[in-house]
């Protein structure tokens, strides 16, 4: 069965992780830190409270 909150936080990560590139190559480096640290925050959140172990 698939863990649809795990699943969701894993799209969050890469839409985030797209962002951060994006505000990268454009110069935005304020927007690109704060995207990686939140799509950091977000898999700490998936690997220790969404994942089943």
């Amino acid at each position: 069965m698939v863990n649809v909150p795990a699943a969701g936080a894993v799209v969050l990560v890469l839409l985030l992780f797209g962002i951060a590139l994006l505000a990268m190559s454009s110069g935005d480096f304020r927007v690109a830190g704060l995207c990686f640290l939140s799509a950091m925050v977000v898999i700490y959140f998936r690997e220790t409270r969404l994942v089943d172990t």
